[in-house]
């Protein structure tokens, strides 16, 4: 585990004040907006890859695929651009995901309706991974498909999933408003009672 001493004090305010105790590592997962310009090593990135790579799947498909751009590589700009105006702040991050859904099952063609649900337990798992080496990142489903699609030149038999900025965290003062309050905001969820029920009995 990582000296997580090293992150910035305004980290503090966002770990999660949960109901019932959880797992320290949710708690301080959170989605950033301002990152440093700091570089994430290829090794590290090899890393999240890894522990994305274990995250369970329908028959073990593993249906998840990766693409991914440093900051200053042509790539990184590309997708940048495939970017509604409201995600724009991810320009300043230090490296881009796009995480993607193979439609189909490898061994027999036939439509692999749980791809989406397997890539986000992957995303999740490479989240995880990421917060407990002080790298935060931020899942992006707010891009223009066409345009993704065209510019990567994505394959018939994927489907983007989500794109996702990560960089080690920097002060919430870098970013503009509405962005820089929305960093420092609290965070919350509803409580268990709201979305779990005992039994067969769901509400109305």
């Amino acid at each position: 585990m990582t000296n997580h001493a090293l992150a910035p004090a305004s980290i503090a305010i966002k770990e999660a004040q949960t109901l019932h105790p959880v797992h320290p590592l949710l708690r301080r997962r959170w989605s950033a907006r301002a990152f440093t310009s700091q570089p994430i090593a290829e090794a590290t990135l090899m890393t999240l890859l890894e522990a994305a790579s274990w995250a369970p799947s329908s028959m073990n498909e593993q249906p998840w695929v990766y693409l991914f751009a440093h900051k200053g590589e042509v790539a990184f700009d590309l997708m940048v651009d495939c970017l509604l105006p409201g995600n724009h702040w991810a320009k300043n991050a230090p490296l881009m995901l796009l995480s993607l859904a193979r439609k189909t099952f490898l061994a027999n063609g036939k439509l692999n309706r749980h791809a989406l649900h397997d890539v986000g337990a992957a995303n999740a798992q490479l989240l995880l991974q990421a917060a407990d080496m002080d790298i935060y990142g931020h899942q992006m489903g707010g891009f223009d498909m066409d345009k993704t699609l065209r510019t990567l030149q994505i394959p018939d038999d994927l489907e983007p999933v989500c794109f996702i900025a990560l960089g080690y965290l920097d002060e919430p003062s870098t970013l503009d408003e509405p962005l820089r309050s929305r960093e420092l905001m609290p965070r919350s969820r509803r409580p268990v009672e709201a979305f779990a029920f005992s039994g067969i009995s769901l509400p109305a």
